[in-house]
């Protein structure tokens, strides 16, 4: 603090708006809302793969196993 006071006013007001500037750097954001961080997330992990669906044969074999089913009940009591 005693630095502070021995320099001229002048460089002492331009040093703690330097520093006030670089305070406000850390803290900021890059969206300005937050639908523009969800779509900037959502396009990062679209690109990483993530939103991709792999091919299941679980639900036609399950149809599948189930027309047979009827179809068998169908035949034995008809």
């Amino acid at each position: 603090m005693e630095s502070i006071r021995r320099q001229n006013p002048q460089a002492a007001l331009m040093s703690l708006e330097a520093q006030a500037a670089s305070a406000r750097g850390g803290f900021a954001c890059l969206f300005s809302t937050a639908d523009e961080y969800e779509t900037a997330l959502i396009t990062e992990r679209r690109a990483q793969g993530r939103y991709t669906q792999g091919r299941s044969y679980w639900p036609l074999a399950l149809f599948i196993g189930c027309a047979l089913i009827v179809a068998g009940t169908v035949l034995l009591f008809a």
